[in-house]
């Protein structure tokens, strides 16, 4: 029996569902109930009857997933799967930010761990945050945290002034502008189309800004164009699969690796190994404290209701 038919057999013994993000391995992607960005993962984890989420993922998404079913056992493949942006945002640190800056709504970015969620009034998504941050009354400061680029990108498009928290995404700022734009000289019918966790720079360069969900609509909707993709590569095999005939090329790192792309080191230790061994054992259990979790859930369920209107 394969590895894949071993977990399809416990996945249906267990009544489980595989949620996975795009910038998943191939082979897990392929595996998974559903794929998606975090704003479709949340709400899929919101609205699943399983009795077990497994989350090929990173550690802060598992954790929203199990903020939003308490009573549901969820697992992650690697418990080391964590997240350069969540860690840049130490919860002691930033709870005493936003006591220095009083009567400010904090809006913050789903990529950040439970401790900070419930610090916050509203979590969102890149798929929603323009939307997140126009909800809020335009007399009401703003913090916005932890990913510094995004929040710079939504000043701009808002003309909202925001309070950033100095956070990034290393996967995302190892982008190498040098390299993107040798790229570009080289294949100058190449579009360029990149994720708002980018530097400013790397953004400068695109023709489309989007989330990862909206990257992968983009370039289905200009299915005739060729585009270089300036986030994860791991997205790439879902936008492939959507457009078989599109030639697409990753956005070039500053430091060379296997693919000469950016990777997410974190994402990739996720293997259909572990999937397996986890839904077989139902280990490593995420788990929230019951206090933080309570704190958490309010602003992840107004994001979720605010997603909705």
């Amino acid at each position: 029996m394969s590895i894949k038919d071993e977990i399809r057999r416990l996945k249906k013994s267990k009544n489980a569902i595989i949620l996975a993000h795009y910038y998943q391995r191939p082979e897990i992607q392929e595996i998974a109930d559903y794929v998606g960005d975090s704003l479709g993962l949340s709400q899929k984890a919101a609205e699943t009857k399983a009795d077990i989420i497994v989350f090929a993922g990173v550690h802060f998404m598992a954790e929203t997933a199990k903020i939003l079913n308490p009573k549901k056992k969820v697992i992650l493949p690697d418990l080391n799967a964590g997240c350069s942006l969540a860690d840049s945002c130490p919860p002691d640190i930033f709870e005493k930010f936003v006591e220095q800056h009083p009567h400010h709504t904090v809006i913050t970015y789903v990529n950040c761990n439970a401790e900070v969620k419930a610090i916050s009034d509203i979590v969102c998504t890149s798929s929603n945050a323009l939307k997140i941050v126009e909800s809020v009354d335009k007399e009401t400061p703003i913090i916005f945290a932890p990913d510094k680029n995004l929040g710079k990108y939504i000043m701009e498009k808002t003309g909202r002034k925001m309070l950033l928290w100095d956070g990034s995404c290393l996967v995302h700022e190892a982008i190498s502008i040098e390299k993107l734009l040798n790229l570009v000289s080289k294949y100058p019918d190449y579009k360029i189309i990149a994720h708002p966790e980018s530097e400013e720079h790397i953004l400068k360069t695109a023709t489309y800004i989007g989330s990862t969900s909206e990257m992968i609509t983009y370039v289905k909707q200009n299915n005739k164009e060729k585009f270089i993709v300036a986030t994860e590569a791991g997205i790439l095999h879902k936008m492939q699969l959507e457009v078989h005939n599109t030639t697409l090329i990753p956005a070039p790192a500053k430091e060379d690796n296997s693919c000469a792309c950016s990777e997410c080191s974190y994402m990739k230790l996720n293997t259909l190994e572990k999937l397996r061994d986890c839904l077989l054992h139902e280990i490593p259990l995420i788990k929230v404290p019951d206090d933080i979790s309570k704190k958490a859930l309010i602003p992840i369920k107004r994001m979720l209701e605010i997603s909705k209107q």
